[in-house]
């Protein structure tokens, strides 16, 4: 994830690396769901395995999502809200493991849908698509949907619990 942040970025010099977002997050996400799969296959699972999953995807997605400021100063504060509701939806999705057993991955802002919409956007970029005049709008859209997978989740935990 660092490299994938390190060429996001420098895209603004070499537009190319705008691509490397869409085929990152999708290698980014394949591995980390073969990891999984393949801990449980082989009777591998661990708590400090589990812990490092979670606290590792929730940095690399703070680390990811970082070069956003860059390129869209105009959206700081939308764009800070969402790094950290980003977070605060993760740990929603914890807070399930706690209460219930139960790792809850509701709503409709997950850390799927977040890495293809950065997806998207570098893929836009790329085709120099901006969305600077809308930016504060989509941002602000994803923050309140973010908030609504964190509500869900923790509801959904507790109903469980």
């Amino acid at each position: 994830s660092l490299i994938i942040a390190l060429f996001f970025w420098y895209a603004d010099r070499f537009p190319i690396f705008f691509l490397v977002l869409p085929i990152g997050l999708l290698l980014r996400m394949a591995l980390n769901a073969l990891d999984g799969m393949m801990a449980r296959l082989f009777n591998q699972t661990s708590k400090t395995g589990e812990v490092l999953n979670e606290v590792g995807d929730i940095v690399s997605d703070v680390v990811l999502f970082f070069p956003l400021l860059k390129f869209h100063p105009e959206s700081v504060y939308t764009i800070v809200a969402f790094i950290v509701l980003s977070v605060v939806n993760e740990f929603c999705g914890l807070i399930g493991k706690v209460i219930a057993n139960d790792r809850r991955y509701d709503g409709p802002m997950g850390k799927s849908d977040r890495a293809l919409l950065l997806g998207v956007y570098g893929i836009l970029a790329l085709l120099h698509i901006s969305i600077v005049a809308f930016s504060g709008y989509i941002f602000g859209v994803l923050c309140l949907l973010l908030l609504l997978s964190s509500v869900t989740r923790l509801r959904k935990a507790l109903a469980h619990g």
